[in-house]
């Protein structure tokens, strides 16, 4: 009969044990959630514009390009081929700074798969090439994406001046985000291992998301 209480002891202890380590995982997973749930974004601004090959960053209006850049375009547009190359910057923002209750906690963006909006039209995809850390220090990280694409290829039932005052827009002298969005589906390290976002995220220049 001791022997047996015994053994029902030791099982108890083993299984308060177990429940306790459980339920200890439990609130783990359900704080990396929360914390990288908390993680936001933010398109930042659009540099380097390059239309076939020339810097649009000088240029307000087509009335801006010399001769020989204006020849260069509109041949270009009447073969069908307008390659542009930009950068979007993306900021990424983590609250987790220790403050309003929060566990400070650094966070690893390991993927960062994208779709590239222009003027609301779905345009390339692609992801990171490395991973990106965001220090839980309230300040966002700058996380430049390269782009390349042939803007006819989205684009070619607009007209010249429509895509040209589209690329200006972008990367002219006065070329903001505004018309830039980023659906993107993030992946980020965690210490129970990767988790990606269960939705994707539209990312605009107004607001974080």
């Amino acid at each position: 009969m001791k022997k047996n209480v015994i053994i029902l002891t030791a099982l108890a202890f083993v299984l308060s044990a177990f429940i306790f380590q459980s339920c200890s995982a439990i609130k783990d997973i359900s704080n990396t959630l929360a914390n990288i749930s908390k993680l936001q974004f933010k398109l930042d601004n659009v540099t380097n514009f390059r239309l076939v090959g020339i810097d649009l960053g000088t240029k307000r209006s087509v009335t801006d390009f010399n001769i020989s850049d204006g020849l260069k375009l509109t041949n270009a547009f009447a073969t069908k081929s307008f390659p542009a190359t930009f950068v979007v910057h993306l900021n990424a923002l983590n609250p987790n700074d220790g403050s309003n209750k929060t566990q400070k906690t650094n966070a690893t963006i390991a993927g960062l798969d994208y779709r590239l909006l222009l003027d609301d039209v779905q345009t390339i995809s692609g992801d990171i090439q490395a991973p990106i850390s965001v220090p839980g220090t309230g300040q966002s990280v700058n996380i430049p994406l390269s782009m390349s694409l042939d803007l006819l290829q989205f684009f070619g039932n607009r007209s010249y001046e429509s895509i040209m005052n589209l690329a200006l827009a972008l990367g002219g002298v006065n070329g903001t985000a505004a018309k830039v969005k980023l659906d993107i589906k993030p992946t980020v390290n965690t210490a129970i291992g990767p988790i990606t976002y269960p939705s994707r995220l539209t990312v605009i220049d107004k607001e974080w998301r």
